[in-house]
C-alpha cells in the first residue's frame, strides 16, 4: 500500500482540474485501481505502489503542460491519459514544426514541406512573401509565426492587414462605425488569432493595441518598429501600395506578405502589384519567397482537387489562346508574302 501527496505550485487548482472538476474526473478514470482526492491544493494519491507511481507520474505532466503553455485542454489530458507524452512527441517529431502552443494548449505546427520553409525563412529573413492558392495555411501559419515571435518577446507587437479591396478602401459608404465596416473584409484574421489566444487575453491585446487589425490603406505615413506585421491578400494591393506598405517597416520589424495570384480582385484598371514586387525585390539579402502548391493544401481533401481542376482548365485556356496567337501570326506572315509577291 502506497500514500502520496503531491503539492501544486505555480497553476490554478481550478485550470489543472478543469471546469466540474471534469480533468480531474479522466484521471480517476484512468486509474481506477487507486483513490485519488483533491483537497486545494493537495492531491492525495493512495493504493498499490505501481499504480500509484503511474498516476503521480501523468499528474505531474498535466502540471508541467499547465504551467508551459498556460493551458490545459480537456483533450490534451485524454492524449495524455492515453498514453502520449507531448514532451517526447514535440522531440520526436523535431522542435521545427511546432510554432506556437495556442488556445487550450493546443500545438500549432507546420503541416507541410513549404509551411515548414515558411518558418525557416522568416527566422533567417526580415521580409517573405509567402505565394499560393487557397487552404495552403499561408495566413495561419503567418499569424501563428507573429504569435511565437510575440510571446518570446522578440516584437512588441503584431500588426495584421489586408487591401479592403471589395470596398475599394473606399468606406466611408458602409453602414456602421469604422470597425464594423472593416471587420468583415478582416474576418479570417481574427478566425486565426481566435485559434492563438484564450478570449480574454486576446481582448486585452486588441484593446492595448498589442495586436492591431487595420485596412492596407491604414498603414500609410506610419513607421512600424519592434512589430511583426503582415499583409494578408497581397494579390489585391497594387505596385504603389506595396512599395507603401514595404516602406513603412522600421529597422527592428518583420513582414510576411502573403497572396494568391490566381485570385485577383483588382478592377481591370489595376494591375496587381505582387508579382512585380517580388520580382524586383527577390534577389535582396533579407527578402526570401516561398512557394506553396495544392500539395501544402490542409482544407477538405477535396480543395486540393478543385484547385487543380480550374489550374488545368486555366492551362487549357492560356495553351488555346497561345495557338489563336501562333495562327494569327502565321496568317500575317502568309498575307506579308503574297503581298511581295
Amino acid at each position: 500500500m502506497s500514500e502520496i501527496i503531491l503539492t501544486i505550485e505555480g497553476v490554478d487548482p481550478v485550470a489543472l482540474y478543469g471546469e466540474n472538476n471534469v480533468k480531474l474526473k479522466l484521471l480517476k478514470e484512468a486509474f481506477p485501481e487507486i483513490s485519488i482526492t483533491a483537497r486545494g491544493h493537495n492531491l492525495k494519491l493512495s493504493g498499490d505502489k505501481k499504480f500509484t507511481q503511474k498516476a503521480k507520474a501523468k499528474f505531474e505532466l498535466m502540471v508541467r503542460l499547465l504551467k508551459e503553455n498556460q493551458e490545459l485542454s480537456v483533450d490534451t489530458v485524454r492524449d495524455l491519459l492515453d498514453g502520449e507524452n507531448p514532451f517526447e512527441t514535440r522531440l520526436n517529431n523535431g522542435s521545427a514544426d511546432l510554432i506556437v502552443h495556442g488556445r487550450n494548449g493546443k500545438e500549432i505546427r507546420a503541416k507541410t514541406p513549404n509551411q515548414k520553409l515558411m518558418v525557416h525563412a522568416t527566422e533567417k529573413n526580415d521580409i517573405v512573401f509567402a505565394v499560393g492558392p487557397a487552404g495552403t495555411g499561408k495566413t495561419y501559419t503567418a499569424v501563428a509565426i507573429a504569435v511565437r515571435a510575440l510571446k518570446n518577446q522578440l516584437v512588441k507587437k503584431i500588426i495584421l492587414t489586408r487591401p479592403a479591396v471589395e470596398a475599394g478602401e473606399s468606406l466611408g459608404f458602409l453602414p456602421g462605425d469604422l470597425k464594423e465596416k472593416i471587420d468583415p473584409y478582416l474576418r479570417p484574421l481574427y478566425d486565426a488569432l481566435d485559434d492563438m489566444f484564450p478570449v480574454d487575453k486576446l481582448k486585452f491585446f486588441m484593446e492595448n493595441r498589442i495586436i492591431e487589425i487595420a485596412p492596407l490603406a491604414f498603414m500609410r505615413g506610419r513607421t512600424l518598429d519592434n512589430a511583426f506585421i503582415i499583409l494578408d491578400e497581397a494579390q489585391n494591393a497594387t505596385t504603389l501600395q506595396l512599395k507603401m506598405f514595404l516602406t513603412r517597416l522600421g529597422p527592428s520589424a518583420k513582414a510576411i506578405i502573403t497572396g494568391d495570384l490566381s485570385q485577383v480582385d483588382l478592377p481591370f484598371t489595376q494591375q496587381s502589384g505582387l508579382r512585380k514586387c517580388i520580382d524586383l525585390l527577390d534577389n535582396l539579402e533579407g527578402i526570401s519567397t516561398v512557394y506553396l502548391t495544392p500539395e501544402d493544401v490542409v482544407r477538405h481533401r477535396l480543395v486540393k482537387e478543385i484547385i487543380k481542376a480550374f489550374e488545368a482548365m486555366e492551362e487549357k485556356a492560356l495553351a488555346k489562346k497561345m495557338k489563336e496567337k501562333e495562327e494569327r501570326d502565321e496568317k500575317k506572315e502568309e498575307e506579308k508574302k503574297k503581298e511581295k509577291d
